[in-house]
């Protein structure tokens, strides 16, 4: 499982993922290791909020985008490319893959605890964030 982590520096997670051109790339491999892969730096224009192409995209390799904020816009295009959002308040980026990994950070635990997208809008189970 592959997770891309929206960051401002490179170190921490942050919030604005629409905005974002840098990730943290993270691959889980299936004996729950995990490593750290090259990050990654959209170039201009390339932003999920600037990118209106049909083509591919870079982010179209990850399996879960986990981020601190986000529109609904942002997760409607990643969805629509098989790609789920998680939005964590977590900054630590391993802290908040083993968040997902354990299964202590899933779209109905969002909604549990409150976690809101860049524009206020509260996500919940059911229609919220990463919802089928």
């Amino acid at each position: 499982m592959r997770f891309g982590l929206s960051t401002g520096n490179f170190r921490t997670l942050c919030a604005h993922a629409g905005r974002a051109r840098r990730y943290l790339v993270y691959e889980v491999d299936e004996a729950g290791t995990l490593s750290a892969l090259a990050p990654l730096q959209l170039a201009p224009g390339m932003t999920v909020h600037d990118f209106h192409g049909r083509g591919p995209h870079p982010l179209d390799d990850l399996d879960v985008v986990l981020t601190n904020g986000c529109g609904r816009g942002y997760i409607a295009r990643m969805r629509a490319r098989g790609v789920r959002v998680l939005l964590t308040p977590e900054r630590d980026p391993e802290a908040a893959i083993r968040a997902v990994l354990e299964g202590r950070l899933t779209e109905e635990t969002m909604g549990e605890q409150g976690i809101m997208s860049c524009h206020g809008e509260a996500q919940h189970a059911g229609g919220g964030v990463g919802s089928p």
